[in-house]
């Protein structure tokens, strides 16, 4: 999508920029940096932190500018066919997980797979992979993964929420009159708001449904997601020293989330919390 774009042969896109990770680290910061913002923190650190214009500095480098177009908060850390216990129970593990995520566990001794989502079924069933994430519950549970793997476990630490864009090829986008500008840039804003919505309202019953048919609910354990925090820190201060798109985006977001936790520890943290405590008395 991203060379589609760029070249020309089609005029716009949308696409996960994490896809092109290969091409440059940096632009996984436009769906998801790994222990990076949930979906309220990535809207605001795009549109007001400074983050949109990051992007499309890097994106400008492939003739493209981007606009964010839906989200579909944070993911599942996916199914296994055994519990993770112990940082040692990821050493070996054939774990089909995406992108930039992958060399991030890596690090802690798994074997990252690339599989399509057709492709992921079988190969758990017949033991090919031990392990796969895919999105969350109202996506996961079309294509039957706990029929295969039982182990459903939370947080997806890779993708504490999933940000597509629109891309434009930017000599097209420079030839538009700013109303269509604006048209474009106005219905990249429904579009975010729609699909966040549809899957803040859709996951929760479709994870009842999943627990129902024999999914078996897990948190990965506190020395594992440290493990991987770690891992992904180093993986960060390595690149940040390196890749100077990497480096901006970086020293952008990382202030911004401390920040943005400060806040959201006060009021929204001590809301959620009472209002779950209470959920089963009403």
């Amino acid at each position: 999508m991203l060379d589609a774009v760029g070249n020309g042969t089609v005029e716009m896109g949308n696409t996960a920029m994490y896809y092109y990770w290969g091409k440059d680290p940096a632009f996984t910061f436009g769906t998801a940096l790994p222990f990076g913002v949930n979906s309220r923190q990535m809207i605001s650190w795009l549109r007001h932190g400074g983050g949109e214009e990051l992007l499309n500095d890097l994106l400008k480098d492939h003739n493209c500018i981007g606009f964010a177009a839906g989200n579909t908060g944070a993911q599942m850390g996916g199914w296994f066919r055994k519990e993770i216990n112990t940082v040692d129970d990821l050493r070996g593990l054939k774990f089909r997980i995406g992108g930039f995520a992958g060399t991030i566990v890596a690090k802690l001794g798994t074997v990252p797979q690339q599989l399509a989502a057709g492709d992921i079924y079988p190969a758990l069933e017949k033991g090919t992979i031990d392990a796969a994430e895919w999105v969350g519950p109202y996506d996961d549970e079309k294509l039957g993964f706990y029929k295969v793997a039982k182990y459903y476990y939370y947080p997806g630490w890779w993708e504490g929420c999933g940000q597509p864009h629109n891309l434009i090829n930017l000599p097209k986008w420079r030839e538009l009159p700013k109303t269509y500008q604006s048209a474009i840039i106005t219905a990249s804003n429904d579009a975010w708001v729609w699909t966040l919505s549809k899957y803040d309202y859709v996951n929760p019953p479709a994870l009842l449904r999943l627990v129902s048919n024999g999914a078996q609910l897990r948190p990965f354990p506190q020395p594992v997601m440290e493990a991987c925090y770690n891992a992904a820190n180093e993986i960060y201060n390595g690149l940040s020293k390196t890749n100077p798109h990497f480096k901006k985006l970086y020293e952008s977001l990382v202030p911004y989330r401390a920040t943005s936790y400060t806040w959201l520890q006060v009021a929204e943290l001590g809301f959620d919390n009472f209002m779950m405590r209470m959920r089963t008395r009403t």
